[in-house]
């Protein structure tokens, strides 16, 4: 993992200044290294590669919480959800409240377009050189695979953050100045930057062309990624971002194809794997992020944010915790109960903020968990589910899983009207991997829908979809207080309808009609 930072290195100069330029996205280096060196050789090349894997778990725009996927996981997919409470910390209200998403000049409507962009303007550029390296033809092959790949898996990102759920995109073909729509970058078009929005649909089949594309090269190839290096992007990474993209544009057939074709080399984890912190990589990881102690974000990970036992005064002083909902939906019977914290009464802890007041209550989780330090608080329903390896936050970062690809299928199963396929799906997942051996999935019609979505929610839980699933549902979501039964703070509690947010769609930044003549005029002003 070294030389992961290489061509990371290379691309950041050029964008460090991105806040008052009218090039943010260029590539050209500042640097005595040159795209000719890099791109001269396959070796070099795949040095590119590692570039783009670093850049997901990496600090951008100089701010400690925008850091890569795992900042889009917590704070993109878990904040605004109503499965995450994170009851004491009123301060950031606004921000799980979601109430950014339609101003244009804010970090947290920006942030998403800027980092997978940088992913993109990467992958164009490997796109565009490689066939000109010197190496194999099989290497090349690969490389251009995983350059597709990496780009096909942001623009999945970027297109359920600023495009209307499928629902709501007339077929995939509504497409409005700068409220739903996506730029298409590609290496076709590396010298234009005055590009109008293109609509979701056209997002969605450059999404698969690639994924195709990638899928082809990685067959030709004949090559595989090492067998520990979970943060490179080989033929199964690609079969689950199109399960991903499908399961997001509605195209049930497909996702239930790829998620099935994505998972059949990684078996579910065993029990003890999946009480072990989510931390480390098992036999279930099908794509993650690089999360070793010599090369980690510190204070400012995804795990810093939220692990339970991480070390940073935001996890001690501001414990993660499942919605009381989702909780009590879960089973005794289920492993997944055990891996949150459980109040004997609402009088063990406050009704305003959710701290544990019981000190035995306190001691007995300290005790069994001796990771947590004297230091940190306890709330109720506190997640114990996601750890750190070492302090302050040190953990690799999962992005696929099986699990996910199980739940794919069930969900497409149930929309292709295959309900016998979708129950054997949830019956798959729970009780044949010993989560819950006495689960058996008998639901028919909308219960069965019902069943597939809460679990969902519990196996997930954490890992960054609730938001996006509400939104692709096109559910409301609701927030229950202290007062009314649940464990949001009042300034939390707050129910969100299917329209609210402009669809929940966020706008296209101040920073790209800046940047983009196309997209200039009077709609640059912050709304």
């Amino acid at each position: 993992m070294k030389n992961i930072k290489f061509i990371y290195a290379f691309v950041v100069m050029a964008l460090a200044g991105w806040a008052c330029s009218s090039d943010y996205l260029d590539t050209t280096p500042n640097s005595a290294t040159s795209s000719a060196t890099i791109f001269e050789t396959t070796e070099n090349a795949k040095l590119a590669v590692n570039g783009i894997a670093r850049i997901m778990t990496s600090q951008h725009l100089g701010s400690q919480g925008m850091c890569g996927e795992g900042t889009i996981k917590y704070m993109f997919g878990e904040f605004p959800g109503e499965n995450y409470s994170i009851p004491n910390l009123t301060g950031w209200s606004p921000v799980l409240n979601n109430e950014y998403i339609t101003r244009n000049s804010s970090m947290y409507t920006y942030y998403p377009w800027f980092y997978y962009y940088m992913m993109i303007t990467n992958a164009n550029e490997i796109i565009l050189n490689i066939d000109n390296a010197e190496g194999p033809q099989s290497e090349r092959d690969f490389i251009k695979a995983q350059a597709l790949t990496f780009r096909a898996y942001a623009y999945t990102m970027l297109v359920q953050l600023y495009c209307y759920r499928w629902t709501d995109s007339e077929n995939g073909t509504a497409v409005s100045k700068l409220n739903n729509g996506l730029v298409k970058r590609t290496e076709e078009n590396m010298g234009e930057k005055d590009l109008p929005l293109s609509s979701s649909g056209e997002i969605y089949a450059l999404i698969y062309d690639d994924l195709q594309n990638a899928i082809n090269l990685f067959t030709s190839s004949g090559l595989d990624r090492a067998k520990d290096d979970i943060w490179l992007p080989n033929i199964d990474v690609a079969n689950a971002t199109w399960a991903r993209a499908a399961l997001s544009r509605n195209d049930y057939k497909t996702a239930a194809e790829k998620a099935e074709l994505a998972m059949k080399n990684y078996p579910l984890m065993t029990n003890k794997e999946y009480q072990a912190g989510f931390y480390a990589p098992n036999q279930e990881w099908i794509f993650g992020s690089f999360g070793g102690p010599e090369e980690n974000l510190h204070y400012y990970s995804y795990h810093a944010y939220v692990g339970y036992d991480a070390g940073s005064s935001r996890v001690r002083s501001y414990p993660s915790c499942i919605s009381k909902e989702l909780y009590d939906k879960i089973p005794e019977t289920d492993i997944r109960k055990n891996m949150f914290l459980r109040p004997n009464s609402t009088s063990d802890y406050s009704k305003s903020n959710g701290m544990l007041t019981n000190e035995t209550l306190i001691k007995e989780y300290k005790t069994k968990y001796p990771t947590i330090t004297s230091a940190h608080k306890l709330a109720a329903y506190n997640q114990l589910k996601v750890g750190v390896a070492a302090t302050p936050g040190v953990g690799y970062l999962n992005h696929f899983r099986s699990a996910e690809m199980l739940l794919i299928i069930a969900e497409s199963k149930y929309f292709l009207s295959d309900e016998d396929g979708a129950r054997k799906a949830m019956n798959d997942l729970t009780r044949e991997s010993g989560r819950d051996a006495s689960y058996n999935c008998t639901a028919t019609g909308a219960a069965l829908l019902e069943e597939i979505k809460t679990y969902r929610g519990i196996e997930l839980f954490l890992e960054g979809f609730d938001w996006f699933d509400k939104k692709r549902w096109n559910e409301p979501l609701t927030r229950k207080s202290f007062a009314d039964g649940g464990n949001f703070n009042t300034l939390m509690s707050k129910n969100r309808d299917v329209d609210f947010g402009n669809r929940w769609t966020y706008v296209t930044p101040l920073i790209e009609t800046q940047y983009n003549a196309a997209l200039s005029g009077d709609e640059n002003k912050d709304e």
